[in-house]
C-alpha cells in the first residue's frame, strides 16, 4: 500500500495544475485591443502556425485558401469574403475536395479556437501550409476590414456567436447578431 501511495503521488507531481495554455510564440500577431488579445492569447495552444489579418488582407488575391470554420448560420450571417464553408461540428474533409494539400490555407472562426482545431486536422491530414488567423472574424472587423454573408453582398452585420462573446467586436460601424 506504502509503494502505491509513492507511486500516485509522484505521478501526481508531473500533471500539470490550473490552466494548460501553451506559451505564445514571441513574434505571434497581436490585435489591437488589449483584453481582446489577452483572450485570445489564453484561449489557443499555438499548434497552428499563425497569421494576422493584416497580413491576409494585405496578401495577393488568391494567395491563400481561406476556411470559415464556424456553423452554417455563422458563416452565411457574415464571412470573410472568398471564405469557403468546412464547419466546425459538421467539419468535413470532403468539403476540401478542390483545394490542394500544397496550397497555403488559412482556417478562421469568431476568435481562433474552433480554426485551431480544424487546423490540427488539417495538418494532420497532410495539408503542408495551414495557417490560424489570429483573432479570427472579431479582429478582422475589428480593423475595419470587409466581410460578406451567404449571398456574397457586402454587409455590416457580423454574427458573433452569442451575446457573451459579440463584447469582443468593438468596431462601432458593426451590428452584432447570433
Amino acid at each position: 500500500m506504502k509503494v502505491l501511495k509513492i507511486w500516485i503521488i509522484s505521478i501526481l507531481g508531473f500533471l500539470p495544475f490550473g490552466g494548460c495554455s501553451a506559451q505564445a510564440p514571441a513574434d505571434r500577431p497581436i490585435c489591437e485591443n488589449e483584453k481582446f488579445d489577452k483572450t485570445v492569447e489564453g484561449l489557443l495552444s499555438y499548434t497552428v502556425p499563425l497569421i494576422g489579418v493584416e497580413e491576409l488582407h494585405h496578401s495577393p488575391e488568391g494567395a491563400y485558401v481561406i476556411l470559415d470554420t464556424r456553423e452554417k448560420g455563422e458563416y452565411e450571417a457574415s464571412h470573410i469574403p472568398g471564405a469557403i464553408y468546412v464547419g466546425y461540428k459538421d467539419f468535413d474533409m470532403d468539403r476540401l475536395s478542390g483545394v490542394d494539400k500544397g496550397q497555403k490555407v488559412v482556417v478562421y472562426c469568431s476568435v481562433g479556437y474552433r480554426s485551431e482545431k480544424i487546423g490540427e486536422k488539417l495538418l494532420a491530414a497532410g495539408y503542408l501550409h495551414v495557417y490560424n488567423l489570429y483573432g479570427s472574424l472579431f479582429e478582422w472587423v475589428n480593423q475595419g476590414y470587409p466581410i460578406e454573408n451567404g449571398a456574397d453582398e457586402s454587409t455590416r452585420e457580423v454574427h458573433t456567436y452569442n451575446k457573451k462573446w459579440s463584447r469582443w467586436v468593438f468596431n462601432p460601424e458593426m451590428k452584432k447578431v447570433w
